[in-house]
């Protein structure tokens, strides 16, 4: 096996470990909420946290070129341990929701040098099949993101606290693994001095700037989906009294499935270009929002889960090919700052997606609210020109 065909699997394998932290305390949300007395609107917030700390952590990176300047798998280790570490720390008795919202914010931040350095890494080895190679780095991502789900259904008979430090331990390992086994890429050209402006200056570039604006209204719908994935399983079990849903199972299955989707728009891409399945995933799951209200009214609830499969396909699908085309239209010494700082502002409008359907949701009990989804889907189909980027 060449070293490059080695290199890729360790670099998904800790993504995946390291990645799980992202929604950590979604998965065992029920039992934080019993154990601290939080509200039930925490759920937006503790989410929230840590896509605003991954916001300001991506841009301490980005404006510092971290990601540029210095070994990119040493910055992975030492990011991993400390956001495992802060990770840790929800289990400390005599928590407030304040120390909560604190812990993942740091989790957060820590993570900014996990997932977007984890495709600096890859863009470093893999010059060639750059779309293929970030396919399997971003359904690693989905993995990982999905696992907490998972961990709750099959450690019903453990405590949550055994969930989140068997997290913990599993992105040490991921951290560890990179460190050991990753060292710089042959397509690494290293930043030399700092340099800030590169931030606002790459937005110069046309075929960049609607690579990073379709990207932007990918991320409106991405996370505030996952983030709810078990709230749309809920209330259709409210709306059928005869349906009964395993929510921590389901809720892994339709957001993993994204991570197929993701390695099969990779090899499309190889043949099609990444640009013209970027643009096909983002229809698909623009229309997957626009009609979800209406997939309530469903009677079978088995095609009420085909919906969300499909939704869980399309809607992470066009990830991989988005930063492929960031990296691709951007000069080598600052793909890790454009693919940071590309990040940063793609959470930041996270947060505002996650917030506003969490807020109306709060005050309505209408299912068109999440038809808003849609938005950003729109705006990015309008603004990522097939004709304007590379493939």
């Amino acid at each position: 096996m060449s070293k490059s065909k080695y290199i890729l699997p360790v670099i998904i394998i800790s993504q995946f470990c390291c990645t799980s932290l992202w929604f950590a305390s979604n998965g065992v949300m029920t039992d934080l909420v019993t154990s601290f007395n939080l509200s039930d609107i925490a759920l937006g917030y503790l989410t929230s946290a840590v896509q605003f700390g991954f916001i300001m952590g991506t841009l301490v990176f980005a404006l510092f070129t971290i990601a540029d300047r210095f070994s990119p798998s040493k910055v992975f280790f030492f990011c991993a341990i400390l956001g495992a570490f802060f990770n840790l720390r929800l289990i400390f008795e005599n928590q407030t929701f304040l120390t909560l919202i604190g812990m993942r914010f740091l989790t957060g931040f820590f993570l900014a040098g996990i997932y977007p350095v984890g495709m600096k890494i890859a863009t470093d080895y893999y010059n060639k099949g750059l779309g293929k190679s970030l396919g399997y780095l971003v359904g690693a991502l989905v993995l990982g993101t999905a696992l907490p789900h998972l961990l709750k259904d099959l450690m019903q008979n453990y405590t949550w606290k055994t969930i989140i430090v068997s997290i913990s331990i599993l992105a040490a390992f991921g951290g560890l693994l990179m460190l050991l086994f990753v060292p710089n890429g042959p397509y690494r050209t290293a930043g030399k001095k700092l340099d800030i402006t590169i931030c606002f200056s790459i937005f110069k570039n046309v075929k960049f700037r609607k690579a990073a604006f379709g990207y932007f209204g990918h991320m409106w719908e991405l996370y505030t989906f996952w983030t709810f994935v078990p709230i749309l399983l809920k209330i259709y079990e409210n709306l059928h009294a005869d349906v009964s849903f395993n929510i921590p199972l389901l809720s892994f299955i339709i957001i993993a499935i994204g991570s197929i989707s993701c390695v099969i728009g990779g090899y499309l891409s190889e043949k099609h270009g990444p640009k013209s399945i970027a643009y096909l995933a983002l229809f698909l799951s623009c229309i997957c929002c626009l009609i979800s209200p209406l997939m309530f009214q469903l009677a079978n609830e088995n095609l009420f889960i085909a919906f969300l499969l499909f939704w869980g396909m399309v809607v992470v699908a066009d990830s991989p090919l988005f930063s492929t085309l960031v990296a691709q239209n951007v000069a080598s010494e600052n793909k890790g700052t454009a693919l940071t700082i590309v990040n940063c502002i793609g959470f930041a409008i996270t947060i505002v997606s996650i917030q506003l359907i969490s807020n109306f949701k709060s005050i309505t009990d209408s299912n068109v609210i999440f038809a808003l989804l849609a938005i950003g889907p729109i705006l990015g189909l309008f603004t990522f020109s097939k004709n304007r980027v590379s493939s």
